[in-house]
């Protein structure tokens, strides 16, 4: 992988890092347009290099962290379910679901088409949200774990993370701004997770120059996803996700097409 490969590489990630639409599948969809030699390490890249866009949560958000003991312990809480499930599949998810392009494509088309059906559902019911939470902190343990195992979908490529957990977080009656924000803060411990585990299997992968290259795609995803980041949170003020998943279905489309 060359600097400039890395570079795109971390735009893109943390461009996409937090929206509903899967950092993991737009990865892997431009490894694949790059031609990126490697797979083996183009694979541990793209699981590694979201420790950048995890960088720029924990520093836009560490006094929120850190002022609230008992989210701390709601986060570890949702990343359990995660944490058990990725261990058991690490595996396959590497070496299987990694690298089926019918599955990436399928994932974002049908994705989409439960986003839109959900933020019309949840537009046009009558009874009020289950929870009035005025802050994310007021999310319960309950409500944390059930998160936690929603989350557990996005071990598909596809699937993304932050969109299972936010619609998960919609149908439990947590507000649209408090879900967005809990989305963001259980990707830290989820992402170090995944990534410790990866390295930790693949101790040998990182060479000298390999590690350079890494270098400037984690500076350029914590870069990017500030900005990600900002952007959403003004975003969903206003919108609800529906864009998200009419995107999704027409890459997934445009994806098959390719493939057929």
């Amino acid at each position: 992988m060359t600097i400039w490969q890395s570079l795109i590489m971390g735009i893109i990630e943390g461009l996409t890092e937090f929206l509903p639409i899967s950092s993991t599948a737009h990865l892997i969809i431009t490894g694949a347009l790059l031609k990126i030699p490697d797979p083996d390490f183009l694979k541990t890249f793209t699981i590694s290099i979201q420790l950048g866009a995890i960088l720029a949560v924990v520093i836009l958000y560490w006094k929120k962290i850190w002022s609230a003991w008992s989210l701390i312990g709601k986060i570890v809480a949702a990343a359990i379910p995660t944490a058990i499930i990725g261990l058991a599949l690490h595996s396959i998810i590497k070496n299987e679901l990694m690298e089926n392009l019918w599955l990436i494509a399928s994932s974002l088309f049908i994705g989409g088409i439960i986003i839109i059906l959900f933020e019309r559902w949840y537009k046009n019911k009558k009874k009020a949200p289950l929870s009035q939470s005025k802050e994310v902190n007021d999310i319960s343990y309950k409500q944390a774990v059930i998160l936690g195992t929603i989350q557990s979908l996005a071990i598909i490529p596809g699937v993304s993370r932050s969109g299972a957990t936010i619609i998960g977080g919609l149908a439990l009656g947590i507000s649209r701004y408090n879900i967005v924000e809990f989305s963001f803060l259980l990707a830290i411990p989820t992402m170090i997770g995944a990534t410790a585990l990866d390295i930790y299997k693949n101790p040998t992968l990182f060479t000298d120059g390999q590690f350079t290259v890494w270098l400037v795609g984690f500076i350029t995803a914590f870069i990017t996803a500030i900005i990600g980041v900002k952007f959403l949170i003004r975003y969903v003020q206003k919108n609800d996700f529906q864009g998200f998943g009419w995107y999704r279905i027409v890459l997934g489309a445009l994806i098959i097409l390719f493939l057929i």
